[in-house]
């Protein structure tokens, strides 16, 4: 894997997650997360492991969407571990993350529950 900027806070995930999306890199979109994350993505099913949600975005990142980025609302930090969310502007919903301080003091996605607007062909 590249060698990308690691998330010193936890909101710090929010911003590089929009950076990378948007230069299509779903290799670095996964390296926000930990090896066994999960993500409630696609709705009503859940993606496993880093692996995976690479896999995923390599899918979402090909049709170009663009983020935006969100006003984070505050984090719950306790003992290692926060709770992350924005109030997205496209009306979908909130978005939460529980991310993990590392070893190494930066923060990775461990649960990603991100709420997306359904798309329609």
């Amino acid at each position: 894997m590249a060698e990308y900027e690691k998330a010193m806070s936890p909101e710090d995930i929010t911003r590089l997650f929009v950076e990378r999306s948007n230069a299509g890199d779903a290799e670095g979109v996964a390296a926000l997360y930990e090896e066994d994350a999960v993500m409630a993505y696609p709705p009503g099913s859940q993606t496993v492991g880093r692996e995976a949600i690479r896999a995923l975005w390599e899918k979402v990142l090909e049709r170009r969407p663009q983020f935006q980025p969100e006003q984070p609302l505050p984090t719950l930090v306790s003992d290692g571990i926060a709770l992350t969310s924005t109030a997205p502007k496209d009306g979908a919903g909130a978005r939460a993350q529980v991310v993990r301080r590392q070893p190494d003091g930066s923060w990775l996605r461990l649960l990603d529950q991100p709420e997306f607007v359904a798309v329609t062909d």
